[in-house]
């Protein structure tokens, strides 16, 4: 599996600071489920602190399937 071209800690911090709105799914081409999130808002929270922990621990991949590395 190749990896991608974003930042894990810049994605990280992201998430971090703007988890609930879905930024940082937007940064990886997520589109679809970025807009989940705004309406969502984050899974009430929860979405995003389970996608915070995704991309610390590098499970967490971009539309095309790349690790984030």
């Amino acid at each position: 599996m190749a990896k991608s071209n974003h930042s894990k800690m810049m994605l990280a911090i992201v998430c971090f600071f703007l988890g609930v709105i879905g930024i940082h799914r937007f940064m990886v081409g997520k589109v679809g489920t970025g807009v989940l999130m705004i309406i969502t808002v984050g899974g009430f929270g929860v979405w995003a602190l389970i996608d915070f922990i995704v991309i610390l621990t590098g499970g967490f991949t971009d539309s095309d399937g790349n690790k984030i590395k």
